[in-house]
Parts: structure tokens; C-alpha cells; sequence
């Protein structure tokens, strides 16, 4: 196995369970009001929303054809989703701006 094909294989189990939203499901939460309204913006779209846009991209490469710079990034989606889940506040989530934010890196809380 090549150093591409370790990385991918250490990141990928994390990467599927992290990402719960399909590309058409993130592409259209992408385009709500609620997705834009969050996340630390530098001058337009914010970080997160940025990143779902990647996200989609990434879900719709085969396995075979991600980067290096592709599997880096699945490893900072992965370890967002962790830090941003241990941060959950109390009762209903549903319209919260943590699970929005969550959203943006296609990780939705509430789905099983």
C-alpha cells in the first residue's frame, strides 16, 4: 500500500461515520437561510458553509481518486465533527446554531 492508501484507509471509517448527510441532502441544506446565518465568516461566506461545498465534492469523488489534500481535509472535517458533537447543549437541538454549524460540515445530529 501506498502513503496515500494508508491515510485514506486510517481517516475513512471516521470520515463515514462524521459525514451522515448524503451530497444532495448538504447541497440543499447548503442553500438554506439557516446554513448561512452561521459560523465565523471572513468577508462573505463563512468557514463552515465553504466546507460543506468541499464536502459534496469529496462524497461525490471515487475512493481511488482523492488527494492527499482531499484525505487531509477529511481528517479536519472528521475532528471538527468530534469537537463541535462534545459541545451539545441542552434540550431540543433541532433549531439550535450548534446543529446548524454541525450541518455545514455534514454531520446532522438528529439523524440516525
Amino acid at each position: 500500500m501506498s502513503d496515500r492508501d494508508d491515510e485514506l484507509a486510517e481517516v475513512w471509517d471516521d470520515w463515514n461515520d462524521a459525514v451522515n448527510l448524503a451530497p444532495a441532502e448538504l447541497e440543499k441544506w447548503l442553500d438554506t437561510d439557516e446554513s448561512k446565518s452561521v459560523g465565523d465568516k471572513d468577508g462573505g461566506e463563512s468557514t463552515g458553509h465553504r466546507s460543506g461545498r468541499r464536502i459534496v465534492t469529496l462524497l461525490r469523488t471515487k475512493k481511488a481518486d482523492l488527494t492527499a489534500d482531499d484525505i487531509a481535509w477529511m481528517r479536519k472535517v472528521v475532528g471538527y465533527v468530534a469537537r463541535h458533537s462534545k459541545q451539545r447543549p441542552s434540550g431540543d437541538v433541532t433549531e439550535t446554531r450548534w446543529r446548524y454549524s454541525l450541518m455545514n460540515w455534514g454531520h446532522d445530529p438528529k439523524k440516525k
